[in-house]
């Protein structure tokens, strides 16, 4: 435990500098990268190459897991898929509770009949019940095989009229060992990582494999618009989805990145959760360079963080470097496509990001009831005052800024427990600020960014 008493000393050191009512030249400067946690260190270890290897080839041996393909049969299809699955989920370890989440969806869109959707899902219990997402899909479709004459006839329709779309043969094989074994032998091993550590977790973890998402996203839509209706609190949903291989169709091989895609605008909190991979991934799994991008998601393609983030919970989903896109969707998604030495960088990459925000007090809330930032000028009406709610187990806090045009953070400063900062002669309109909590074992929250609320024209035109 020498690591962790380093780890504490560094936290009494900072708090010791931070004053009750603490300025800008009381509080002092620190790294914007965390330091390590060596119960997260084990965590990343103890991710298996070898396991996640075996669960893959496991999934792609059902030959189809389409969403409209067989549901009683032992070794084929689905419904042999999601059985093999929870008891997977069930047989690693008796800390988690294990469950299907089933949702009967009518016929509509690409679900040419009705059908039970079903998501599984094991649960890791925390203290308390703000939760972390890890999921990825398990279902695969083949839209390259189609079904009867569909697959001959040319499709005709009434001028002005769109074309049909053909059928699916929802029998054909779609082994989808990238698309997305990958993410799912990862969400299932990391369940099994997270439930043998014995770390005794702030938020309570949520490892789900989804169904229904080459269709639309139904089975995680279900899931978290359900979750919304229960107020349910979600801290970050770590999606993966086509992870595993580092070959890409244009030959090109990259086996040390990552993408990870965030819906903006630029301080949302799901810009902050990519930010916050970043700066974890650096301290963890540092060979492996995190490339965030910009947008949702990739032109014209989706995947279930969106079914997250449409309900307001914080959301990002990961994407390999280089895709190889003629494997996707088709019958040649197969074992020989995959790197699992690459998968696995992922996964530890996920493991370090999940355990940190468990592991850490809730972001602090920077906002008013009615939503507006808590963030003044002072008494002078020329400095930076900022306030914050407390974040139930903070012990500090850790205050964030930048320039105003620029887009990740460039400082930050440590201040005890409290809940102002006073800047003096710091404008908030040259900068942009945030804040995280920092727990008693030094692990600390996604950044709460005070944002600037949109106002419309019109109401600025009222108030002059």
């Amino acid at each position: 435990m020498i690591g962790f008493s380093v780890r504490s000393r560094w936290l009494r050191a900072a708090l010791l500098t931070a004053c009750t009512v603490p300025t800008a030249a009381t509080v002092r400067a620190q790294s914007l990268r965390p330091d390590a946690d060596p119960r997260i260190e084990q965590l990343v270890a103890s991710v298996s190459l070898q396991r996640l290897q075996a669960t893959a080839t496991t999934l792609a041996g059902f030959g189809t897991r389409g969403t409209l393909s067989d549901t009683l049969s032992t070794t084929r299809g689905i419904g042999a898929a999601r059985r093999w699955i929870y008891n997977e989920f069930t047989r690693v370890s008796s800390k988690l509770l294990v469950s299907y989440d089933r949702h009967l969806l009518a016929q509509q869109g690409r679900i040419s009949r009705e059908v039970e959707l079903v998501n599984v899902v094991a649960v890791l219990p925390g203290k308390s019940t703000r939760r972390v997402y890890v999921t990825g899909h398990y279902d695969t479709v083949n839209s390259r095989r189609l079904a009867g004459a569909d697959a001959t006839a040319t499709a005709t329709a009434a001028p002005g009229q769109p074309l049909a779309r053909p059928a699916i043969d929802n029998d054909a094989d779609a082994p989808g060992a990238n698309d997305d074994g990958s993410g799912t032998a990862l969400t299932m091993e990391l369940a099994r990582v997270f439930a043998e550590s014995g770390i005794d977790f702030d938020a309570t973890l949520v490892f789900v494999t989804w169904a229904g998402e080459e269709q639309g996203l139904f089975g995680s839509m279900a899931h978290a618009s359900a979750l919304r209706n229960a107020k349910g609190v979600v801290e970050a949903n770590f999606n993966n989805d086509i992870v595993g291989s580092s070959l890409g169709g244009n030959g090109i091989v990259d086996g040390e990145s990552v993408k990870i895609y965030s819906l903006g605008p630029e301080d949302s909190p799901h810009r902050a959760l990519a930010r916050y991979v970043q700066r974890v991934a650096g301290t963890y799994v540092p060979s492996h360079t995190i490339r965030l991008m910009a947008r949702e998601d990739r032109f014209g393609r989706g995947s279930d963080h969106s079914s997250f983030t449409a309900n307001d919970f914080p959301a990002i989903v990961f994407r390999e470097a280089n895709e190889n896109y003629e494997r996707q969707h088709s019958p040649d998604d197969k074992l020989e496509g995959m790197d699992f030495r690459y998968l696995a960088q992922n996964a530890r990459v996920n493991a370090a990001s999940a355990a940190s925000v468990a592991l850490a007090p809730p972001a602090p809330r920077v906002t008013t009831g009615g939503g507006s930032a808590t963030l003044g000028r002072g008494r002078s009406g020329y400095d930076a005052s900022l306030q914050w709610q407390p974040s139930p187990g903070a012990v500090a806090y850790r205050i964030y800024s930048r320039d105003g045009w620029t887009n990740d953070w460039q400082k930050s400063q440590v201040v005890g427990n409290v809940t102002q900062l006073l800047m003096p002669n710091v404008s908030i309109d040259d900068y942009v600020f945030g804040v995280a909590a920092i727990g008693a074992d030094g692990n600390e929250s996604v950044i709460s960014a005070y944002v600037s609320p949109v106002r419309k024209m019109t109401d600025v035109l009222l108030k002059k």
